[in-house]
């Protein structure tokens, strides 16, 4: 088996529009996990959003949390790498979310923090399904750095502040639309791409016995990283021209296709 390990984003990419894992990408997966494949999902998601995975497909798979902020080694829990951002950082970003107006969303210990409760935080909620803590004293909060924060607004206005955060914000910070109404930030040293590379060490895995498989922006360095980096064909043309294969859609079990196409030969 050319390639040892798989890691695949989450939405729009395993899943389906509807939030389903299909028989066809559930029973693919399976099949090469008992034949020795070390497959990881790897996700923006909290880990309370992803293990739920495991009892799905029946594993005990590894999981990137966090945009690569966290990785975790399946159900045991144990954490193998952690990257939070800085108390400077997370202030940063923090009064530059303020100033525009965005509903801030910051995670650290795996548990989910606001300033405030409002429709979008209720919104948020429901999608995680955890419950957030309302918290007055940011510096507090802030004072150990923090795992990852969230600006949640417009579409428009989500787009328009990829272009011109930069400016404001240092070197050290991440950052990127993880849904088109989700603007996440995390450390530099925090990314998919190097949650890959800890788990090759870990493993004993090298970069080019690994695929990496997604459809976002925060997919990205994972694609770029990998010895077969793959976008699905719902992805924006950007993430397509920096992939090597453009698989199916995440309709058409994209996750399927490329097991059977690139692990099975």
């Amino acid at each position: 088996m050319a390639y040892k390990l798989m890691a695949v984003d989450i939405d729009g990419t395993l899943l389906n529009n509807n939030g389903q894992l299909t028989e066809n990408n559930k029973n693919a997966i399976r099949q090469w996990v008992d034949k020795g494949l070390i497959f990881t999902i790897a996700s923006g998601r909290p880990i309370q959003g992803v293990e739920k995975l495991n009892e799905i497909l029946n594993l005990d798979v590894p999981f990137i949390t966090y945009n690569g902020a966290m990785v975790v080694l399946g159900k045991s829990k144990k954490v193998l790498y952690e990257q939070k951002l800085s108390r400077n950082d997370s202030r940063d970003i923090i009064r530059l979310g303020e100033k525009y107006n965005v509903t801030i969303i910051i995670w650290n210990d795996n548990r989910v923090y606001v300033p405030e409760l409002n429709e979008r935080v209720n919104n948020y909620k429901m999608a995680i399904g955890v419950e957030p803590v309302v918290i007055d004293n940011m510096e507090q909060l802030i004072e150990n750095g923090v795992t990852k924060i969230i600006w949640y607004d417009e579409v428009e206005k989500i787009e328009q502040y990829q272009k011109e955060i930069g400016r404001y914000l240092g070197d050290n910070i991440n950052f990127h639309p993880s849904r088109p109404y989700f603007m996440e930030f995390v450390d530099k040293n925090a990314s998919k791409a190097i949650a890959m590379e800890k788990l090759g060490q870990y493993y004993g895995i090298k970069q080019s016995e690994m695929i990496a498989v997604g459809d976002g922006f925060n997919d990205l360095s994972m694609i770029e990283y990998a010895g077969l980096g793959v976008a699905m064909a719902n992805s924006p043309d950007e993430i397509k021209e920096k992939a090597d294969y453009i698989t199916l859609s995440n309709e058409e079990d994209g996750v399927a296709h490329v097991i059977h196409k690139f692990i099975s030969e």
